[in-house]
């Protein structure tokens, strides 16, 4: 089954949230749709689920146009940041409403409901109260619910993006094993780059409501094509060769002693994790580099880059 966006139009009044979206998402895929807070992914979703009303554009699923299709009638399942479950329910009342609105009896609803709690890894937890919920097990019980009607379309906002970071990587990565496993189309919406990266076939950039780059995660990164798709996948440095300008990859720049043709000043070095991030001015431009020592600020360095690790951007 596949879904189509052909040039869909979102408006706000006068502010245009969605701008003349094509995409396509098939069967079994994962697509994920990244960019900053306010670039039009989170409506882009909506407006699939029938939350939204299109201006303009279609939106058809297997051939069939979903203009006004309600979004009860439209066979996707919904999972949200916020999780919102039914806090008066237990948790396994919480995984069978969606099958006790398809009238599945409470025999095959019990049954289903102790299949996808072993598949989310909370086992025995029927009878637990959503009160006593941590975070992630709060997000694995509204996975559940979302798994349980079986749909044929999945729509996950920012699922992951009230949890720790440690949390967030786990059970990312254990979402994109679950979809894989199942077969489940996804459409995931996210502001962090390394989570589409990590889970998704395809993805897709949004900016100001428009859709500047899409393609999958290697090639999105590798070859951003734009500046503003190239920072925002993390390449930090920007540079002007023979007139043409090029995004450098983080793992392009190595440090050396300041005797080499192209040398700076070290402006900054941040610890991140397993690396330090060490910013250099050479000659009015900035460039970033990692490595697992630190330098020190206002030390003279040398720096080599390795220029078939560039890629060129348009314009």
């Amino acid at each position: 089954m596949t879904l189509e966006l052909d040039a869909l139009t979102v408006t706000y009044g006068d502010t245009v949230a969605v701008d003349g979206v094509s995409l396509r998402v098939e069967q079994g895929e994962i697509l994920a749709l990244v960019g900053p807070s306010g670039c039009g992914k989170s409506t882009l979703l909506r407006t699939v689920a029938g939350l939204v009303a299109p201006r303009s554009g279609t939106i058809r699923w297997e051939g069939r146009d979903l203009a006004g299709v309600p979004t009860e009638q439209r066979s996707f399942g919904l999972m949200f940041q916020d999780h919102a479950l039914f806090t008066h329910r237990d948790v396994g009342e919480n995984v069978a409403f969606g099958l006790r609105m398809q009238g599945v009896d409470r025999a095959e609803r019990e049954r289903q409901v102790d299949r996808l709690l072993g598949l989310v890894g909370l086992g025995g937890f029927g009878g637990r109260s959503v009160a006593s919920l941590s975070g992630g097990e709060a997000q694995r019980v509204a996975l559940a619910r979302a798994f349980a009607p079986e749909p044929e379309l999945l729509l996950l906002d920012e699922p992951l993006a009230s949890l720790d970071r440690a949390l967030r990587e786990e059970l990312n990565e254990q979402l994109a094993a679950l979809l894989r496993s199942l077969g489940q189309t996804a459409i995931y919406v996210t502001h962090d780059q390394h989570e589409a990266f990590a889970i998704a076939d395809r993805v897709g950039v949004l900016c100001a409501g428009s859709l500047v780059r899409e393609g999958r995660p290697a090639e999105v990164w590798s070859d951003p094509r734009t500046e503003f798709v190239a920072r925002f996948v993390g390449h930090d440095t920007i540079l002007e060769l023979d007139g043409e300008r090029y995004a450098v990859r983080a793992d392009a720049i190595r440090l050396t002693t300041p005797d080499a043709p192209r040398r700076g000043w070290v402006v900054g070095c941040r610890f991140q994790g397993d690396r330090h991030r060490i910013e250099v001015e050479v000659d009015g431009e900035h460039y970033v580099a990692w490595q697992r020592d630190a330098v020190d600020v206002d030390v003279e360095v040398g720096i080599e880059i390795d220029h078939d690790r560039l890629a060129r951007l348009d314009g």
